[in-house]
């Protein structure tokens, strides 16, 4: 029997395996799943390193969010490891001042111990509008911010506040690449994807109709789907 390709998942800020929970589920049988603790450093550099030293010496690599900013930085250090790339509801762009202020702002909500108030600001630029009453969803993203923990919460707000802009990179990538965003992502905007998209070679950009920015959640089915064809080439 052929050995299934390695298929490393990264998640983004105040996120686990919850988060990929229906694409690692279905896609077992195209790929070795793995997704990343992302909560015990405060540097994408950090962050890269601890992932580069458990992964396999090849890997199919997908990066939600904070998960893509990482992405950029695993193939900045180890192009030759990545054979494949996708990048979901995310940003090849460094912070925008109002992005700094707010994360300072959270930071410190955070260090008072008041995640679910973060994650009560957060929600409106996370979800759908139509999803803001979903209490399945809204309340296990409240427990997954809770299982990443204060602490963790806070190494991921400092990594994502001292990553580089991404975007000189873009045109180095050399794998087949999916760029995939909600149609409605309020966080990381269509328009950042469709710049990522432009400025990757060959890359493919998929729009996910009614969903935010929390594509894996909001819509798994779909995201699942693509990623399979991703995955198959």
């Amino acid at each position: 029997m052929t050995a299934r390709p390695p298929l490393l998942l990264l998640p983004g800020h105040m996120a686990d395996e919850g988060l990929w929970a229906h694409p690692a589920r279905h896609l077992g049988d195209l790929a070795e799943v793995t997704v990343a603790d992302l909560s015990r450093h405060d540097s994408l550099g950090g962050m890269a390193d601890s992932v580069l030293a458990t992964a396999p010496p090849r890997f199919a690599l997908a990066g939600f969010s904070m998960g893509g900013y990482l992405a950029f930085e695993i193939l900045r250090r180890a192009p030759g490891r990545v054979e494949r790339l996708a990048l979901l509801d995310t940003s090849a762009r460094a912070d925008s001042p109002e992005q700094r202020e707010r994360r300072h702002r959270f930071m410190a909500m955070g260090e008072r111990g008041e995640l679910d108030a973060v994650m009560q600001a957060y929600m409106p630029i996370f979800v759908h509008p139509d999803r803001l009453a979903d209490a399945p969803l809204v309340d296990g993203l409240t427990a997954m911010a809770h299982r990443v923990g204060r602490d963790g919460f806070l190494n991921q707000q400092k990594a994502m506040l001292g990553r580089p802009d991404s975007r000189a990179d873009l045109a180095a990538i050399a794998v087949p690449t999916l760029v995939l965003c909600g149609r409605q992502d309020a966080l990381t905007p269509l328009a950042v994807h469709e710049e990522m998209a432009a400025g990757i070679p060959g890359a493919r950009l998929v729009v996910v109709e009614d969903s935010g920015h929390m594509t894996p959640l909001e819509r798994p089915h779909a995201v699942t789907a693509v990623l399979r064809y991703w995955l198959q080439g």
